[in-house]
Formats: structure tokens, sequence, C-alpha cells
């Protein structure tokens, strides 16, 4: 089926001002989610925000049915909170660790994760392994598995790296961690909304993801997805009176469903965009929208590979929409300002980000170019155009 790009750049009103290659930070918002963000928000300002939010009940309820068909799961393991890293943190903080627990993670953990990693392991005794990449440059699911023993209590992987474009085999980590019963987190960040991800076929017990990336849904809002069988040995790291009720003076009871790891105030216009940015994902169809990225980003990277003094750093078998690069002799931070010169947006992903990958390969900083679906050839001909006469320049 061919794909309908008229339509998808007349839902996106930012495609009249920049060329956006920053998808991987946050999307441009299709216009549905801008009237059903804004119409809210107009609604409180109108009748009152406690008001709104009941007349707009059914709308903000859909979110949680939205998001169970897209991640393959019930209704009842969907949390809804206000960004990926609090998401991701939830779970995390509710896992159960003690001294001589071991957490598996991979080269290319992303930084907040890590931190949390080393917070924790100092807090509890637990201690963290990296499990060294395969040949490919994604996680070695043979080290993987040898690495497993009793004392292993946790597996936790980024789908996709902040600093490239790789797809770590998350279905064949997912099969390790059932084969073993080990809790599995995955960082679905950068994932959801540019491919199909199914907790089922994955395998994962715990997934986060955001809102503002390839879901191109508002700011400030997340998902959490936690399998109902590992949900009663994950208490949240808080609670408050939406969590848990208060049903004796010394005594309380957490919500049996995923939305224990919510609080009760919540941005409603950001749920409600985020119910309607996932149903405008679904429309377009995940596998569609996979293989629209997936050709433009390869005809991107070929593009870079071409030009001379340009190299491409994205490892793995399979790749996404982020596409990686440096330019000799230019610093990544100044091929972002000199492309922003020109309406241009991509950003930098620096060693901090993912310090293990980036030492690892010997990088400081690289240019992230991610693309998406609404994006077209001729953009991707006037960034590479560009880009040659900046390096042109530059020499």
């Amino acid at each position: 089926m061919a794909f309908d790009l008229d339509r998808a750049r007349r839902d996106t009103p930012g495609c009249a001002s920049v060329l956006h290659f920053n998808n991987a930070g946050a999307s441009l918002m299709p216009q549905p989610v801008v009237a059903a963000v804004v119409g809210h928000v107009q609604a409180e300002a109108r009748i009152g925000g406690y008001e709104a939010a009941a007349q707009a009940h059914p709308a903000v309820e859909r979110v949680y049915d939205a998001a169970a068909t897209l991640l393959g799961c019930q209704r009842d393991e969907v949390a809804v909170v206000e960004n990926a890293t609090r998401a991701w943190d939830m779970a995390f903080y509710a896992v159960p660790l003690g001294p001589g627990d071991r957490i598996l993670t991979a080269m290319n953990e992303y930084a907040s994760n890590y931190l949390a990693f080393l917070q924790v392991t100092r807090k509890t005794g637990a201690s963290i392994e990296v499990i060294p990449n395969d040949e490919y440059g994604q996680i070695s699911v043979a080290a993987l598995r040898q690495a497993i023993d009793d004392r292993v209590k946790l597996i936790a992987l980024t789908h996709i790296p902040t600093n490239s474009g790789l797809v770590q085999p998350a279905a064949a980590v997912g099969a390790v961690a059932r084969e073993a019963g080990v809790l599995y987190l995955l960082d679905a960040c950068q994932s959801v909304g540019q491919q199909p991800v199914d907790v089922e076929a994955i395998g994962c017990d715990m997934l986060s993801t955001t809102g503002r990336k390839y879901l191109r849904g508002p700011r400030g809002t997340g998902l959490l997805y936690v399998r109902r069988s590992v949900l009663e040995r994950l208490e949240p790291p808080f609670v408050d009176l939406h969590a848990a009720e208060w049903v004796a003076r010394d005594r309380y009871t957490i919500r049996p469903d995923a939305r224990r790891f919510e609080n009760w105030e919540t941005n409603y216009a950001g749920k409600i965009g985020l119910g309607v940015a996932l149903d405008y994902a679904l429309s377009w169809g995940l596998e569609h929208i996979r293989q629209r990225i997936t050709t433009l980003a390869s005809t991107l990277r070929t593009r870079l590979t071409a030009l001379p003094g340009v190299t491409v750093h994205d490892p793995g078998i399979e790749r996404c929409g982020i596409v990686s690069f440096t330019v000799a002799g230019t610093e990544p931070a100044g091929i972002q300002h000199a492309l922003a010169q020109q309406r241009i947006n991509v950003t930098v992903s620096r060693l901090p980000s993912t310090r293990l990958d980036m030492e690892a390969r010997g990088l400081s900083s690289v240019v992230r170019a991610s693309v998406h679906y609404y994006n077209s050839e001729a953009e991707v001909e006037r960034f590479c155009t560009t880009l040659t006469a900046l390096c042109s320049h530059a020499r």
C-alpha cells in the first residue's frame, strides 16, 4: 500500500516551518493532537479543571484502551505517568533488591537508567553487570544466557539507544528472561511509535515509553506497562490516595492494577492528547510506519555515507529511524548550530548520555538525525545538500 505522504504532511503544520529531523527528541505533533490538548485547556479555563476532567472522562479513559491495543496487553496493565523516565523509575525502584543480587544490562544503557542502578546498588549491596556486545555491536544474547544464575533479579535493556540507530534484539533477550524466570524491564522510549512493539512477543515484564517522541504526543506524557502476573511482586516506591487506599489508621491497601504506579494529580490535557496520538498512530498502522521510517533512514544513511568526511555510526543487524554521524574536522555541536540556521532540526548525543557505549567506540559526541514518516525524500536530499555545503565552507 502506497504511503500517503500528502496526508501526513497536511496533518502536520510544523512541516511548513522546519525540516524536522529531531523526532527521537520530540516529534512534530499532528493537528488532531494539538486540537485535543488545546481544546481541553480551554475547557479548564471555561468551566474549571475538575469539571472539565469529569466532562472529558471517556477521552481520559481512552488512553488506556489505545495503549493496550498498541502494546498488545490489557488496559489494567497500563499506567499513564508524566514521562518515560518516571515510568522507568517507578518500575525499577519497585523491584526488590538486596545484597548479592545482580542486575544485568547492556553497553548502550541510557544515563538516567544507569544512574538509578548506581544509586540502588550503593544502597542495597546489589551489583550491576554489563553484558558485552556481539560482533554486530548489539547485546550478546549468548553472553547474557551464560551470565544467568540464581542471583540475577533483573534484566534491564534499552531497546533503541539514544545515540544510534541500533535496534537491540529485545525478543531474544525476553526468551532468556522467561527461561530463567527473571524480571525483564525494557526501556522502549525510542521504539514505541516507530515500529510494532508487542509485549507478549518481546516477553518483557515491564516497559516504559514516552509520548513526545515517535508517538507524536504532547511533552510531559509517558506510559508504563506492567505484566499482570508480576504486579503483586512490585510495590511502588511511593504511593498516594490514587495508588492506594487508607483503609484504617495503621493500614492501607494498594490498587490491584498498574495504576498503582500513577499519582492522583495529572495533566489531563496531555493525557487526552496522548490518547489521540495513540489512536492516530494506530490509524496509520505500526508496520506501515516502520516500513516508511526504515526506508527513509536507509536512504539518509546511504546518502551520508557517500559524502566526503562523513562517517555514519549506526551498529547492529536491525536499524531504525535514528541516523548518527560525525563530520571530520567539525564538532557535532557546530553542525547542529549551522543546520539550525537553515531551519533544519537535529540534535547532538554526547558521551555522558551513553557513556559505556561511547567510550568503547571512541566517540565524544555525534550528530543525531532522526526521521519520521511525515518527512519526505525531498527533505533527505535538502538535508544532504545543505550538509555538503556546510562541510565545503568549513574546509
